[in-house]
């Protein structure tokens, strides 16, 4: 018999206002979901609100703000590598909230891989407080007028209001995001598991990564916090739909038009597609996707697929394939390792589940499970929040609403019927918005027909078949680097996304000015700025010593036919505008033209200009290659070549000897330059930017 592990009972803490703070009064008590032992109590009671968010505001934010986005996203590495060293105490904790070392694996590491997958996002912005944000754009005729737009940091709080299935995960993600942003947050997580969250917020505070101010911990009722928000904050909310709704409808958030961004529990659907029969590997792909969903973290997951569509033909053997694939589940004490699936969070959520299972039960019929008995290993099934997965089937997904507007927050699918391809899409729809949908197909024409007309009523399609089975993360698993969220019900939010996530934290401003004092303010040079005399070639300066604007131009030189034949020549290219013989009546040309890749051959041979090694270590490619002018012999050019960008570049850490890499040893960083070539006209025939890694002067 394992027994489930067991702390002492505590008060869980809340952190406010730079110390770790116990709330007024016993509070509320949490349990241990599989002996249904008090394991805490939480209060947030007698804390003051108003000055927590204030405390944030005035101590965080300026901290952070300090921060370029490289400085925050090392943070946030640096944060990761120091909660990796304590996931045994994480374990340990989680087990007690019912779930397996699988469910706890993706609500502690996979939280931990956000902050590591943010952190990686700095390369995506500058060594700087301000970003520019896309393309700039020239708004006057002699070049002295431009506009651009910028981002910057909100000057507010996000507060993230979790809930109870991710106690880790549905922190980190959120806050690795705020963190890039330079926005501190104020985290309330659902208080049944909040003991979890505030073990890992203890880890975090001792390690003293984070700026005071950065992160704050609310563990219990969320008070009249939102009665405080002003214009510059943010409020994020996972949870369901009803609560979601009445938490937007604040006064305050819709006086101060605060951001609100909601993920809400969703009926999320799975397509056996029409395509698929038994003994073919989707169908063993589809029976392995549904039985995961239904069984991971007790089926307690926003993306869990509530529905499953199958055609007609297919709903017999395919209800007998889930069954079986069920009834190999074993269910009981996370700590027993044959157990795949735990328990419920709590009583109550699993006296939720029982109370939604009736209301479907009116339209439906239980094809596998029971609500009255569960079967469970080194656990007692009367005090322990344990429930067996229930296969419920509809047979008239069309002529009732209860499978698309109920859910069952467990281990509860209901399996319906579909005649045609465009009947799946249809029911998909009747969710009025999901976090996600999969569809398992063979059929390539299926999918794409599939996604093209359900895709506007979810936030993220998975697609699988037999080429992807190995390796795709599942239908439930939202990534940092896509989108998390969806429209309608789902709440009409996005999270993470990669740099789309950070930009829900930073305001974005428009920016208009002449070239010159744009490229000052952002610190990456605007065409038509004026350059600054770099006093030596460019390529002998370090890193350091580089500034935005240095330009070089460079020598003229003619290009002639010979040019042009001895290139085709050596590289082979012989396409027809490059011979002189080719009848050039119908074409774009007038007579024979010189490759694109001949004149930024040529622009290298004029501004490389250093026979000695130099502090320029390679070249590292180039970006936003473009031949805007046809080059014919007789034509002469130069190069206007400018320090464009500067960006840093982390130290590789090697841990093995052999994989040491020549350079892994060279503080360096990478440099953009703007090269433009001109002809005798002093018109622009090829632009571009090239990247070439720069050597640090004082490593």
């Amino acid at each position: 018999m394992h027994t489930a592990t067991s702390v002492s009972i505590k008060k869980v803490g809340n952190y406010a206002l730079g110390q770790w703070i116990e709330g007024a009064g016993e509070g509320q008590a949490l349990f241990n979901a599989v002996t249904g032992e008090v394991v805490a109590y939480a209060t947030t009671s007698g804390l003051d609100f108003k000055a927590i968010m204030e405390y944030g505001r005035s101590v965080g934010g300026p901290a952070l703000r300090k921060m370029t986005f490289h400085q925050r996203g090392n943070m946030l590495k640096a944060l990761a590598l120091h909660l990796r060293k304590h996931l045994d105490k994480f374990y340990r904790v989680s087990y007690l909230t019912g779930a397996t070392k699988a469910d706890s694996w993706v609500d502690i590491e996979g939280g931990i891989g956000n902050l590591f997958s943010n952190a990686s996002l700095r390369r995506k912005f500058p060594d700087d407080v301000i970003c520019i944000d896309g393309e700039s754009h020239n708004l006057s005729k002699n070049n002295t007028f431009m506009g651009t737009h910028i981002l910057v940091p909100k000057e507010g709080v996000a507060v993230h209001i979790n809930a109870f299935n991710f106690p880790v995960w549905g922190m980190l993600e959120k806050i690795a995001v705020n963190l890039l942003a330079g926005v501190p947050c104020i985290v309330k997580p659902a208080t049944a598991t909040s003991y979890l969250t505030e073990v890992v917020v203890r880890e975090i505070i001792a390690s003293k990564i984070l700026p005071e101010g950065a992160l704050q911990l609310i563990c219990g009722s969320a008070g009249d916090i939102l009665n405080h928000v002003m214009c510059q904050d943010v409020v994020t909310f996972t949870g369901s739909a009803s609560t979601g709704l009445m938490l937007k409808s604040n006064p305050y958030i819709l006086r101060e038009s605060v951001p609100f961004n909601m993920e809400a529990d969703s009926l999320n659907c799975i397509v056996l597609g029409s395509d698929v029969n038994p003994g073919m590997p989707e169908w063993d792909i589809f029976v392995k996707e549904v039985r995961k969903e239904m069984t991971l973290k007790a089926g307690q997951r926003c993306t869990g697929v509530r529905r499953i569509f199958v055609p007609e033909s297919k709903m017999e053997d395919m209800i007998r394939s889930l069954s079986e694939a069920l009834a190999q589940t074993v269910i009981g004490n996370p700590l027993n390792e044959k157990v795949r699936m735990g328990s419920l969070a709590g009583q109550t959520q699993r006296k939720e589940v029982l109370d939604q299972v009736q209301k479907l039960l009116a339209t439906s019929q239980i094809v596998y499970g029971s609500l009255d008995s569960v079967e469970v290993a080194d656990a007692d099934a009367k005090v322990g929040a344990f429930l067996s997965p229930i296969l419920l089937k509809n047979e008239n997904p069309f002529g009732c609403k209860e499978p698309h507007e109920i859910e069952a927050f467990g281990p509860v699918s209901t399996i319906m019927p579909y005649k045609t391809p465009e009947e799946a899409i249809a029911l998909s729809k009747l969710g009025k918005g999901s976090l996600v949908t999969t569809i398992v197909t063979a059929d390539y024409k299926e999918a794409r027909n599939y996604v093209i007309g359900a895709a506007s009523y979810h936030g993220r399609v998975l697609v699988l078949n037999n080429e992807c089975a190995k390796e795709n993360t599942g239908h439930g698993s939202p990534l940092p680097m896509l989108v998390h969220g969806g429209p309608g019900r789902a709440g009409g939010g996005e999270e993470m996304g990669g740099v789309r996530g950070v930009k829900h934290y930073l305001q974005r401003t428009a920016l208009q000015g002449s070239p010159t004092m744009i490229t000052e303010i952002v610190q990456v040079y605007q065409p038509h700025a004026k350059g600054k005399d770099p006093g030596k070639h460019p390529f002998k300066k370090y890193f350091e010593e580089l500034q935005i604007g240095d330009q070089l131009i460079t020598d003229k030189r003619v290009i002639t036919a010979d040019d042009i034949d001895k290139f085709a020549d050596l590289t082979g290219d012989h396409f027809y505008a490059h011979l002189k013989d080719t009848n050039f009546e119908g074409t774009m040309f007038e007579r024979q033209v010189a490759h694109g890749y001949l004149m930024m051959s040529i622009a290298a041979g004029l501004f490389v200009d250093c026979y000695e090694k130099n502090p320029v270590l390679l070249n590292y490619g180039i970006d936003e290659l473009r031949f805007t002018k046809p080059t014919y012999p007789g034509s002469e050019v130069y190069v206007r070549f400018t320090c464009k960008e500067k960006l840093p570049s982390d130290k590789r850490v090697v841990e093995k000897p052999e994989d040491f890499r020549r350079g892994d040893d060279i503080d360096k960083g990478i440099v953009k330059w703007l090269v433009e070539i001109l002809d005798e006209k002093n018109e622009i025939v090829a632009t571009g930017t090239i990247l070439t890694m720069v050597q640090r002067k004082h490593g």
